[in-house]
């Protein structure tokens, strides 16, 4: 999959394509229905697919400073927008010009001139343009001006479960943050992963007896704060090369109150270093909240439980890969 930054920078063998617009954040089932629905479009009229973010979002312009929110920062949107089989991301800056946009200049100027849009594909609540001027049947209507096709794809349901609420990254959002786990799962369509290079930390875990894998949190929404049972796919590259099992903590280690949250995977019966790697860590289970220990004992016995009950909670849950 080809990324593009900049309009300007767009060749000429992914214009006239079939593009999917969106925020995408989480790239869960209801993103994935519409990047699919736009890849069969795109296969029916032997055109290329393209699927269209910003960077930063939206809501990370024009409230900068707030609390992180993604579910899935850029490079893990990217992996799994290629992974649905779009031909190029297209990641244009969300700026100043962007945000005072008309809703008739964005379809004019980018879908129409700057790409020569075949087939524009949006969901059912979707709303562009400066102060959200644009929705998806203004599209419909420019389109057929403009001279591309537009297909609205209907939101896709969460499910009785969730009292007839859509799938959306909001609800998601929520699950998250009360340790939902297998709902969360339900929505993403594969659990929720913390992804990063790997850091190194205070060595704490190692003189414990468990040595963990470190990975910074800058960017993604708080999970609830706690322990969990997880799997964590090693990549080079790209490329995923290993797939280990463990249990993590997510949170600030109440006993030694870290500046800011972290990510501290203990992988089971691995020993590797992989100082810099990336990692994807998979919450599978939650296991317990975060707890104070009053001596250094405790904390071990308790960590060697958490250990067996991780174990136990994945010989449960199969794995998604």
């Amino acid at each position: 999959m080809h990324i593009f930054r900049h309009l300007a920078t767009i060749s000429d063998a992914f214009k006239g394509a079939v593009i999917a617009i969106g925020n995408f954040d989480g790239v869960h089932r209801g993103h994935q229905a519409l990047i699919q629905r736009a890849a069969a479009i795109a296969k029916a009229r032997r055109a290329p697919m393209a699927v269209m973010v910003f960077e930063p979002t939206p809501q990370e312009f024009f409230n900068p400073g707030g609390a992180p929110f993604r579910l899935t920062p850029f490079h893990t949107k990217a992996r799994l927008v290629s992974d649905l089989g779009a031909d190029a991301l297209f990641a244009f800056p969300f700026d100043e010009a962007l945000a005072h946009q008309s809703a008739e200049d964005f379809v004019h100027d980018i879908l129409q001139t700057g790409l020569r849009a075949a087939c524009v594909v949006v969901g059912e609540d979707f709303q562009f343009g400066a102060g959200r001027g644009g929705d998806d049947e203004m599209l419909v209507t420019m389109g057929k001006i403009e001279g591309f096709g537009t297909e609205i794809v209907p939101q896709v349901m969460a499910g009785a479960k969730y009292e007839g609420e859509k799938v959306s990254s909001t609800l998601i959002r929520q699950l998250l943050m009360k340790g939902k786990t297998q709902d969360v799962s339900d929505l993403l369509g594969r659990p929720f992963a913390i992804e990063g290079r790997v850091e190194h930390g205070e060595a704490r875990g190692r003189t414990l007896g468990f040595p963990t894998a470190n990975i910074c949190m800058d960017g993604y929404i708080r999970p609830a704060f706690g322990i969990y049972a997880v799997r964590a796919t090693l990549f080079e590259g790209e490329k995923p090369v290993s797939h280990h099992d463990g249990v993590a903590n997510v949170g600030i280690r109440p006993m030694y109150l870290a500046e800011k949250p972290l990510m501290e995977a203990f992988l089971f019966d691995f020993a590797a270093d992989i100082y810099g790697r990336r990692l994807a860590v998979d919450l599978v289970s939650y296991i317990r909240p975060e707890a104070k220990f009053t001596t250094v004992e405790q904390l071990i016995t308790q960590m060697n439980a958490d250990k067996r009950n991780a174990r136990a909670a994945l010989d449960r849950i199969p794995a998604h890969w």
